[in-house]
């Protein structure tokens, strides 16, 4: 299985945000996964990357000319594809990967996170996605959705879908198991609620 790791290029505050990525590398490996990730050498993303590499695993970076220019690409990786912008590198991601997993991470995991999210939720996409909940970093953005669910913004069987878990090999069975959403069920609702 390819899978994207979205995460931070910070190291985060806490020791057990770099315990927990290099657990979720760990588990990746055990399960002999391709990563594909950010191509950075730096936070979290360099923990992750490295425990695959030094399991034997394949691991793809996807890496803007912007971010290689900075100096802070990795260069032990298996395969760095440098791209023009943060949206090519996005949706290369995307369109490259089986499943994807949200560690904690800043402003560009939570684009990367909805991205994903939003494709599925209009079947251009029917990849799963699980949020790594790492000491409770996502609780109150679940707690937001939930919230948009109770309002009628976001459907129940869209916030289902995304995994949640503190727990890597969880993380990983729930995205074996995935199944996708109906969307005419969704769509005629909508048509039906504006007339």
């Amino acid at each position: 299985m390819k899978v994207c790791v979205f995460c931070g290029s910070s190291m985060g505050n806490d020791p057990r945000y770099q315990e927990a990525a290099a657990q979720l590398g760990e588990v990746l490996a055990q399960n002999d996964c391709t990563l594909y990730y950010g191509g950075a050498n730096v936070g979290l993303m360099k923990i992750i990357a490295d425990k695959m590499l030094e399991r034997g695993k394949r691991v793809v970076g996807i890496i803007p000319k912007l971010i290689t220019d900075m100096e802070i690409a990795h260069e032990g990786v298996t395969e760095m594809i440098e791209v023009d912008t943060m949206s090519e590198r996005k949706l290369m991601l995307i369109s490259e990967s089986d499943a994807f997993i949200a560690m904690p991470g800043g402003f560009g995991t939570l684009d990367e996170i909805f991205e994903i999210t939003v494709q599925n939720q209009l079947r251009i996409s029917d990849k799963p996605v699980a949020l790594y909940n790492t000491l409770n970093y996502y609780d109150s953005m679940i707690q937001f959705i939930d919230h948009a669910v109770s309002q009628g913004f976001i459907r129940k069987e869209h916030r289902d879908n995304i995994v949640v878990s503190d727990n890597p090999e969880t993380l990983f069975k729930e995205l074996s198991r995935h199944k996708s959403i109906d969307i005419d069920q969704w769509i005629q609702d909508i048509k039906e609620e504006s007339k």
